[in-house]
């Protein structure tokens, strides 16, 4: 059978019983794909994106997957303007959905073949796919603030929360609470949803620092997970006693006044209710704004901030890197950016070790 005609008995195009029956086959191969991802342990919301990225493609194609042709890719990806992290990410799930159907062990070539006359083939390859170039893709925007434009936002923070104290009007709990919030983002190296997850209970003492209380470790549970996996988990030692002693001042005197005793979160809405990461980069732009501050910076340059500092500061990058939860050290190079006094203060000391042992 040409192809030609099993599009033509299976298209998208037409009504009847062969486009049912070939809804039904797509159907079926997506839900042995979801199987077969289930039990590699990928996370369903992974698999539902997958799912729906996949066809996608089929209505742009106007083709189904035993019919697909390379231009069809191509043309796809040409007519968007992703970025190229998003192209790969768009093209990997079509090379895997059909690495799949194409795979004899699951017999999909064989049933379409008998059905309509086709057998599905790869069309993602070397020749027309995006390839990973760089170890880090992210937004060339997104660099670290200067100390001295950590210190305005943090100053203009302050500011506000004791404006608000003064003022008739209401604003001073959330104040309060977004200046201890950025304080934290900060000094512990947190992304935006690691931030809004927190618990009261997520903070522990840590016996090699018991001068800090309870606030002795950061316990993250909801850290950026590999692709299909659960969040990751990791211990984050505080290396900033004054935003110890800020947390500290939030929690014991000021988190109660929300009323909410019984709720675990550590930020709260006005509402009573947990934060969400939107409200932070909502809140953020907004005390940005009242500092003066660059429109590029978000908040996750607070975590590039905290990566930076403390490799200015002569922190063993390995630690910083462990404190970060990043996998490889080449993703914490991408985070850092030091400063011209820092650069001055290493070649002087390299100077140093050179001349003086002359």
């Amino acid at each position: 059978m040409s192809q030609a005609s099993g599009a033509q008995r299976f298209g998208l195009v037409g009504t009847g019983a062969a486009q049912r029956e070939a809804a039904k086959l797509f159907d079926e191969m997506l839900a042995g794909w979801r199987t077969q991802q289930l039990s590699r342990r990928l996370a369903p919301s992974t698999i539902d994106d997958r799912e729906r990225l996949v066809r996608r493609f089929a209505e742009f194609a106007q083709d189904w997957p035993w019919s697909w042709q390379e231009t069809q890719l191509e043309g796809w990806v040409a007519a968007n303007t992703w970025k190229h992290s998003t192209v790969r990410t768009y093209q990997n799930t079509i090379g895997g959905f059909l690495g799949y159907v194409c795979d004899v062990r699951y017999g999909w070539s064989a049933e379409c073949e008998q059905l309509v006359g086709l057998v599905p083939r790869q069309i993602c390859h070397e020749w027309n796919t995006a390839v990973h170039v760089a170890d880090h893709e992210g937004s060339a925007q997104r660099r670290p603030l200067s100390r001295v434009e950590l210190q305005r936002l943090f100053d203009v923070c302050d500011e506000g929360v004791e404006a608000a104290a003064n003022a008739p009007r209401k604003g001073w709990l959330t104040a309060f609470r977004d200046a201890t919030m950025f304080k934290t983002i900060y000094a512990w190296g947190l992304r935006r949803t690691e931030a809004a997850m927190l618990d009261v209970t997520d903070f522990s003492v840590n016996p090699a620092a018991r001068q800090l209380g309870g606030l002795g470790v950061c316990h993250v549970r909801f850290g950026k997970a590999k692709r299909g996996s659960p969040p990751r988990r990791r211990a984050v030692a505080t290396v900033m006693p004054w935003a110890a002693e800020a947390l500290g001042q939030y929690l014991g005197e000021v988190r109660g006044c929300y009323g909410v005793s019984g709720h675990p979160a550590v930020w709260l809405t006005e509402r009573g209710g947990r934060i969400s990461p939107r409200h932070i980069d909502d809140r953020f732009k907004l005390w940005r704004s009242r500092a003066g501050l660059p429109a590029e910076l978000s908040v996750h340059c607070l975590r590039h901030s905290y990566v930076s500092h403390l490799i200015e500061d002569g922190v063993d990058p390995l630690f910083v890197q462990h404190q970060v939860g990043h996998s490889w050290g080449s993703t914490t190079a991408t985070y850092t950016t030091v400063g011209g006094d820092a650069k001055n203060r290493m070649l002087n000391d390299a100077l140093s070790r050179v001349f003086d042992g002359q």
